[in-house]
C-alpha cells in the first residue's frame, strides 16, 4: 500500500543499480573459469555465442546516451547494425578479454536511454541468455526477479513483452508476481520474465492452459 514500503523501496534508482552491480559481479564469476571453447557455445539470443552475448551487456554498459545516439546516426538509424557494431567494440581478440572487458563495467552507471530497471531487465535476460545453454543456474533473489518482471508486463520497450501476454494470466509460484487475465500461465518468476521476452526455452518450465498460445507468440509453436 502507498506509504507502507520501505525506505529501500521507495528510493527505486539507487537501489535497481545496487541489483544490476550485483547480477554483474555473479555473471562474471560464474563465467571465471569456463574452458576457451565453450565461449563458442550458441546463446538462447538468436545468431548469437554466449561471448557475442557477454561483449553486448559490456556495450551497453558502456553507452551513454549521446554516444547512442551519435552510433545510431551513423548506422542510418538501423538499430540491429548498431547493435552489431558496438557489439564487436567489445568483444576483444580472446574470451579472457571478452570477460575483462565486463569485469570492468560491473560498477558502471552508464546507460543508453533507458530506465535503469530496464539496464537491470537486460542483464536478468542477456545473463540467462548464457547460463542456460552452458548449464549454468543462478538463484536469482525474489526481489530482483519481481521488479524485472513487473517491468516487462508493462513495456514493449527494447523487447516486445506486453504484447505477447495480452489477454493471458501470468502468476508465479515462487513469488508475488502476478499480471493480466485470461488463460493461466504459471511457474517460476523467471520462466515467466524469460517467456515474456520470447525465450522459448523457458516454456517448457510454465503450465497453465495459456501456455500454448505464449508458445505461438514466442514462435515456437
Amino acid at each position: 500500500m502507498p506509504g507502507s514500503e520501505p525506505a529501500a523501496e521507495r528510493s527505486p534508482g539507487t537501489t535497481v543499480w545496487s541489483l544490476i552491480r550485483s547480477e554483474r559481479a555473479a555473471l562474471a564469476a560464474d563465467l571465471a573459469d569456463l574452458p576457451d571453447d565453450r565461449w563458442a557455445t550458441p546463446s538462447l539470443c538468436a545468431g548469437l555465442t554466449v561471448r557475442e552475448v557477454l561483449a553486448h551487456l559490456t556495450a551497453g554498459a558502456s553507452l551513454n546516451a549521446v554516444r547512442w545516439l551519435a552510433g545510431v546516426i551513423r548506422c542510418r538509424f538501423d538499430f540491429d547494425k548498431q547493435v552489431a557494431v558496438r557489439l564487436a567494440e567489445q568483444l576483444g581478440s580472446t574470451p579472457a578479454e571478452t570477460l575483462e572487458r565486463f569485469r570492468r563495467v560491473v560498477p558502471s552507471r552508464t546507460r543508453p536511454p533507458l530506465p535503469a530497471v530496464a539496464m537491470l531487465g537486460e542483464t536478468i535476460v542477456h545473463a540467462e541468455d548464457i547460463r542456460r545453454p552452458l548449464g549454468m543456474r543462478r538463484d536469482y533473489p525474489t526481489e530482483t526477479l519481481t521488479r524485472v518482471a513487473e517491468y516487462y508486463q508493462g513495456s514493449d520497450l527494447v523487447v516486445l513483452a506486453k504484447g505477447r501476454i495480452g489477454d493471458l494470466r501470468l502468476v508465479a509460484q515462487d513469488g508475488p508476481f502476478e499480471t493480466g487475465s485470461g488463460a493461466l500461465v504459471s511457474g517460476t518468476t523467471l520462466a515467466l520474465t524469460m517467456a515474456m521476452t520470447g525465450r522459448g526455452a523457458y516454456l517448457d518450465d510454465l503450465e497453465g492452459d495459456g501456455v500454448e498460445r505464449l508458445r505461438e507468440r514466442c514462435g515456437t509453436a
